[in-house]
């Protein structure tokens, strides 16, 4: 049955990935469709913008196409007998397919705003693509750290035997997949009021600009947390202790839920604080203050399920 794991894994490692940049890459389409009807005279804009969104889109079904070939065509029959490879490959496939099919949606929502922006202000047509690849390139992260930590669970898949052990490494898998959904998500919300607010007011793009660094940095910080429990993981060395394998997965769940709630608030605080610089760019200063402060609370809710993450790991 754990054998089954490894031919299944190498399907889903492309399967819920190739789904949501579909979904994805269709939702940019209709956004374009709606601002060229909007505004016919900027369609080189729109449609430049719109390809730009769907190529970055695209970056989370060709990382996991890639782990998918490597998984199919680099199968060595001795492995595939192990019954634990077959949950290594499942935690390669959950650390790729889980943020890529979120990442592959999450992309969707500042392109296509950024499209209906231009429409509206077709003569900053280029800020506002810029804007959006500043926006996708902070989104595209939870992917690009799923990618690294399969690698890794690729080095050490050959070596795993006994059933503890492949537990551990899929809790390195679970810890990444699960735990950059909410920050994908806060950083889709940021970004499509970013690209939103240059679109009314395009007096405000610098200072959006300039917060948008900030703020996705911070909204971005409970992945690191994800990233680095998922190392640890990996790095903690082979064990053949039940109650151990039992402490790190439940490590994985501690750190994957802990990231969802702070990566979705912070996410929806910078939200606001960006209408509010389209609305009034003068108080720049107070709002940003405000907002970072506030992002400050909601990611020691990300801390603290960490913290537990490590002691479970450390001290069980």
């Amino acid at each position: 049955m754990l054998s089954f794991l490894y031919f299944f894994s190498c399907a889903l490692v492309i399967l819920l990935t190739v789904l949501g940049v579909s979904l994805g890459q269709s939702s940019i389409a209709q956004g374009a469709l709606k601002a060229l009807n909007i505004q016919p005279r900027a369609s080189n804009s729109i449609i430049k913008t719109a390809i730009l969104g769907m190529a970055l889109t695209e970056t989370s079904a060709i990382l996991s196409l890639v782990l998918a070939f490597w998984l199919i065509f680099a199968k060595n029959p001795a492995l595939v007998a192990n019954p634990y490879y077959g949950l290594a490959a499942l935690a390669i496939a959950l650390a790729m397919s889980v943020p890529g099919f979120v990442v592959g949606i999450a992309s969707s929502y500042p392109a296509q705003e950024a499209c209906l922006s231009i429409s509206r202000q077709p003569f900053i047509g280029n800020k506002i693509s810029n804007l959006l690849l500043l926006s996708l390139s902070f989104i595209q992260t939870p992917i690009i750290f799923g990618f690294i930590v399969s690698l890794f669970i690729l080095y050490q898949a050959s070596s795993i035997n006994s059933f503890p052990d492949a537990m551990r490494i899929l809790a390195s898998g679970i810890a990444i997949a699960f735990g950059g959904i909410g920050p994908a998500l806060g950083l889709a919300m940021f970004s499509q009021s970013a690209c939103r607010s240059v679109g009314y007011n395009k007096k405000a793009y610098q200072r959006i600009v300039t917060f948008t660094f900030i703020s996705q940095a911070i909204i971005e910080t409970p992945i690191i947390f994800s990233l680095i429990t998922s190392l640890i993981l990996l790095t903690a060395g082979t064990t053949t202790s039940y109650l151990k394998a039992g402490a790190f997965i439940a490590s994985a769940i501690s750190i994957g839920i802990g990231t969802f709630g702070p990566g979705v608030a912070s996410g929806k605080t910078t939200s606001a604080a960006c209408f509010q610089l389209a609305e009034n760019p003068d108080s720049s200063g107070s709002v940003s203050k405000t907002s970072m402060i506030s992002q400050g609370f909601i990611d020691s809710c990300a801390i603290y399920a960490w913290l537990i993450s490590l002691m479970l790991i450390l001290f069980t």
